[in-house]
């Protein structure tokens, strides 16, 4: 029965989290702290980091062409910063955070050098949370946000433009084009002829993907869907290894007390930093 509000909402994060560990999936996307109501995530330098860099392009796709790069990116940059400086954005000292910051400058400094198809029109999808039913039967919806969408004007498309700020690129096996392209085929009305994947650490320009098939990919997060359903159904969210594994393990810290509580973020998530995350930071950096 179609119900937005009882339905099974599902997204490239929480399938992720869902197949790398169910017991991960229900401590992030469904358990709430008794204290505060709130669901709860984790931050780290890396995240911090890709939050950071994609709040900036995301701002540009807001702005007529010929207004993008008015103000500096870096200047941008340097504001949005502050929001994630610190133990807030699971920095345990000030040169762990200067190398992650200025690998960011970097970034956006070959960006604003190179903006590509950041110079060319945008279409934006008019929903805060791109959504549509997956599956009207099963009630369950698929969301999520895309980075970009670049309009050509020649064949009157769209092209999906995911910005990647990790060092390693996305595994082959990813759910994340196949949602992108249903999200984007679905919450807008133009065609999908293009995606593609742009590494920003790599310095590089956009590495085209193959478009899925609609048929084949609804067919397959559909699958995926119902196995979120039915686990939900059951309440059966073991850990694969049965004694704890990297992906729920930090949260299980979380619910011990484990945690440092650094704020709440949009989605009204408590925001979490462990201090074992913040030494093992120090040998990840180079």
């Amino acid at each position: 029965m179609k119900d937005k509000y009882t339905a099974v909402w599902v997204s490239h994060s929480s399938i992720t989290d869902f197949l790398k560990c169910p017991r991960a999936y229900f401590l992030h996307n469904i358990y709430k702290s008794p204290k505060t109501g709130h669901k709860i995530t984790i931050v780290s330098p890396p995240l911090a980091l890709g939050q950071t860099v994609h709040e900036i392009i995301e701002s540009l796709s807001n702005l007529p062409v010929e207004k993008r790069f008015e103000e500096p990116l870096i200047a941008k940059f340097d504001k949005a910063w502050k929001k994630v400086s610190g133990i807030t954005g699971g920095f345990s000292d000030k040169e762990i955070e200067y190398k992650y910051k200025k690998r960011g400058e970097e970034m956006l400094s070959y960006l604003g050098q190179n903006p590509g198809p950041l110079k060319n029109l945008a279409v934006k999808i008019k929903m805060d949370l791109p959504y549509y039913y997956l599956s009207e039967q099963d009630n369950i919806i698929l969301c999520g946000k895309i980075d970009w969408l670049e309009y050509l004007p020649e064949s009157d498309s769209v092209h999906i433009i995911d910005f990647k700020t990790g060092r390693g690129e996305e595994d082959p096996q990813s759910f994340q084009l196949l949602i992108y392209y249903l999200l984007a085929s679905n919450c807008q009305t133009y065609p999908v002829v293009k995606a593609s994947y742009w590494y920003l650490d790599q310095k590089s320009v956009p590495k085209e993907q193959i478009i899925p098939k609609h048929e084949e990919a609804e067919e397959k997060i559909l699958k995926l869907g119902k196995q979120i359903k039915l686990a939900r159904q059951l309440n059966i969210f073991k850990c694969k290894k049965g004694d704890g594994c990297s992906f729920c393990r930090p949260y299980e810290q979380i619910i011990r007390g484990e945690g440092i509580m650094v704020g709440v973020d949009d989605m009204r998530r408590d925001i979490y930093v462990l201090e074992k995350k913040l030494e093992e930071t120090n040998s990840i950096i180079h």
